[in-house]
Order: structure tokens, then C-alpha cells, then sequence
């Protein structure tokens, strides 16, 4: 068994906390075991005038973690799981996902207590083609711009004045501490989350066992099956960051329940419904709904939006 593994992350605060989080429960369950952790520089990290949706999406934040886990010079990545393509290259596997700490949105000012306190023509600054849509559909009156970097960056300019409110994935807020700054939970009948948002997720080679051993003891099996479905809705109607696509799967006492919605851009059209079934049935349900809600209409959309 290796003595040494070396872990890629990204440098911005959350994604540091993520991967040391990932090294500590490594040595925790395997004594004696050196974790060192590799800072890597992503293209999404250079780009922050852009929205994603215009420069590649998902693939920007992975990219060059890839490189270095097929060069070797890494043996494995931690991502955030809505930040990783659904299809990831030849040689790579998705080892382990981490139970899911929370996969809402929040909504956060410094003038209002909730979305609906906003004065009508409010800015909201969001990066995401999902959250917009569906901010959208409950407030069309918005006006909302693109809000990109680190989440002490988008904090800030907050703080400066430049926007009324701003909506960030609750879970990096709770890993830094910064609870306190929710001003509202946004519910998944309001704002479907992303796949596989709030949960951990670990890269590797594919034809390491001796890392794929380790790492395999950090997988959460029911988080497993809620990202497998997720994973597998998105996949088949290939959306991605340009795309205004929620989905969100939770377990109902034994019962594994899949939400999904697909919005136009303006968030005027919506396209939803679940699925229910049992968790070995994860990706069948998965590629079921899609294919419902494409022949619902959501084909029509994302067409239009110019994704199929």
C-alpha cells in the first residue's frame, strides 16, 4: 500500500479547505499514511470577466487537475461535484462521493431578510444560467448580472454596494464558517439545485488500485445513488453551465425521489417533474424522467438555446 499520495486542488480558500479536508480523514483512516496537498491553477480560475456558460463550462475547474493525475504528478483530485463534467476523460473514474452536506442555495443581503423582501428592480448577481432562470420565474422583475470569482470575492463586492443580493451554493458557505452571512435558504421548490451540489467528489486514475483502496473508504453510498441519478438526468439531456437546468435527488425513508426542472433563459417556460424508484434503479431513473421532460417540451427549450 502507498505511503504517500499526493492531492491536486485548486487555490482559492474553498477549494483548499476541501482538499485539506479530504487529506485529514485520508490520515485519520490510514496511520502513517503522508498526504501533501498540490496547488493547480485551473483556466476558470484566470477567467473571471466571463460568464462560464460563454468559455467552456464545467470543464475550466477540472481541466488541468486532469493533466496532472494522467501525467502522475498528482494521484488524485477533490472537486466540488457540480463543478465536474458528466463524462470525464479516458482513464479518470469518479472514486468516491462524500456525503452530501447541503445542496441548497442561499440568498444573501445586506439590506433584505428573503427574495421576496427585494425592492422590484433589484440587482442580483449570479454566475449561473440555473439559478438566473429560475430567480426568474419567481421574480421577473430582477435585474440580475454576472457575478463570477471566489466566494470572499463575491462576498465582498457585496459588501461594497455593487449588487442588492447575491445567491451562493450553501454548503462552501458552511465548510468556511460563514453561515452567519444567510440571509435565506432557498428551497428546492423555489430554486432546484445543481447536480451534485453540495457533495465532495474524488478523481483518480482509473488503473490505480492501491489510491482507488483508499479513497473508495470515503464514499457514501446513499450520496452515491442521489449524484448517480443526478448525474445521469444531466447527461442525457447534455446540459451543463449553459443550460438552466435543475435536479436534485433525496431519499424518502427507503425510497429514492428525483426532481428535475428545465427553464427557458428568461425563466418564463419551465419543464419539471419526479421520478420515484429504489437507489439500485439510480441512473434507469435518471435517464427516465429526461427523457420525459425532453418530450414535455424541454427539448423545445434547450433547442432554442441552442443545446440540441
Amino acid at each position: 500500500m502507498k505511503s504517500r499520495i499526493i492531492v491536486g486542488t485548486r487555490g482559492s480558500k474553498l477549494a483548499l479547505w476541501q482538499a485539506g479536508h479530504i487529506a485529514d480523514r485520508l490520515r485519520q483512516l490510514n496511520p502513517g499514511l503522508t498526504v501533501e496537498l498540490q496547488r493547480i491553477v485551473t483556466t476558470g480560475d484566470k477567467i473571471l470577466d466571463v460568464p462560464l456558460a460563454q468559455i467552456g463550462g464545467k470543464a475550466l475547474f477540472t481541466k488541468e487537475l486532469e493533466l496532472a493525475m494522467l501525467a502522475g504528478e498528482i494521484d488524485l483530485a477533490v472537486h466540488s461535484l457540480k463543478d465536474m463534467p458528466t463524462e470525464l476523460p479516458q482513464g479518470l473514474t469518479l472514486a468516491a462521493t462524500t456525503e452530501r452536506l447541503d445542496p441548497y442555495d442561499a440568498f444573501i443581503s445586506c439590506k433584505v431578510q428573503s427574495l421576496r423582501d427585494l425592492p422590484i428592480g433589484a440587482t442580483m448577481g449570479t454566475s449561473s444560467l440555473r439559478r438566473k432562470a429560475q430567480l426568474l420565474r419567481l421574480r421577473p422583475d430582477l435585474n440580475i448580472v454576472n457575478l463570477r470569482g471566489n466566494l470572499d470575492t463575491r462576498l465582498q463586492k457585496l459588501d461594497d454596494g455593487q449588487f442588492d443580493a447575491i445567491v451562493l451554493a450553501a454548503a462552501g458557505l458552511r465548510r468556511l464558517g460563514w453561515s452567519s452571512r444567510i440571509s435565506e435558504l432557498l428551497s428546492a421548490e423555489d430554486c432546484l439545485p445543481a447536480v451534485g451540489q453540495g457533495v465532495l467528489a474524488i478523481e483518480t486514475r482509473a488503473d490505480d488500485p492501491e489510491v482507488l483502496s483508499l479513497v473508495a473508504q470515503l464514499d457514501d453510498a446513499a450520496t452515491r445513488s442521489c449524484v448517480t441519478a443526478e448525474r445521469r438526468f444531466l447527461d442525457v439531456v447534455q446540459g451543463g453551465c449553459q443550460a438552466p437546468i435543475g435536479v436534485y435527488a433525496r431519499f424518502d425513508e427507503a425510497k429514492l425521489v428525483l426532481k428535475a426542472r428545465i427553464l427557458s433563459l428568461d425563466g418564463a417556460r419551465c419543464v419539471e417533474g419526479a421520478i420515484v424508484g429504489e437507489s439500485v434503479d439510480a441512473a434507469k431513473m435518471g435517464q427516465e424522467l429526461a427523457e420525459r421532460l425532453l418530450n414535455d417540451g424541454a427539448r423545445q427549450i434547450l433547442t432554442e438555446i441552442g443545446l440540441v
